[in-house]
C-alpha cells in the first residue's frame, strides 16, 4: 500500500509543493512547527534515510540545503532547521523549518492540520516557490 507521501506525490492527496524533481519531491508538512516547514521526500518509497541510495540521498541533502536557504531568506529566520525522525511516516523524509530557537527541533511543538491558517500555508508555498523559482507543481518554471 501507498504511503501517504506517495499519495500527495501522485496528486490522490492534494499538497502543497514548492520542489519537484523526477527524483525528490518537497511539500509543505500539514502539522507544521512552524510556517514554511517542508518535507524533503524521495519520490521512490524508501521507508528509512539510511536505506537510500547515496545518488539520492546526496540529492535530497542538495534540495533541503536549497530549500533552507529559501527559508531563512522568504522567513527571516536566523537558521533553517534541519530534522529526520521518520517515525510517523514510513517513507524516508527530511523536516527542513524556520528556526529561531531549538524549540522546533521537537515535534512535540508541532500545530495541528486543523489549528493551521490555510491562508498562510498557502502563501508559504507561495513565498517558497518564487524563492525557487518553481511553479505551483514545483517544477522548474
Amino acid at each position: 500500500m501507498s504511503t501517504v507521501f506517495t499519495k500527495i506525490i501522485d496528486g490522490e492527496i492534494p499538497g502543497r509543493f514548492v520542489y519537484r524533481d523526477d527524483t525528490v519531491a518537497a511539500f509543505l508538512t500539514i502539522e507544521p512547527i512552524a510556517y514554511g516547514h517542508t518535507l524533503v521526500v524521495p519520490v521512490e518509497e524508501i521507508d528509512k534515510w539510511t536505506d537510500a541510495d547515496p545518488a539520492t540521498w546526496a540529492h535530497m541533502n542538495d534540495v533541503a540545503q536549497k530549500i533552507g536557504k529559501a527559508i531563512i531568506d522568504v522567513f527571516g529566520s536566523a537558521r533553517a532547521g534541519y530534522l529526520i525522525a521518520g517515525f510517523e511516516v514510513p517513507h524516508a523524509h527530511i523536516h527542513v523549518f524556520p528556526a529561531n530557537d531549538m524549540s522546533g527541533y521537537s515535534l512535540q511543538n508541532i500545530m495541528r492540520a486543523d489549528e493551521t491558517d490555510a491562508e498562510k500555508m498557502d502563501e508559504a508555498a507561495q513565498k517558497l516557490r518564487a524563492a525557487l523559482g518553481v511553479g505551483e507543481d514545483g517544477r522548474a518554471s
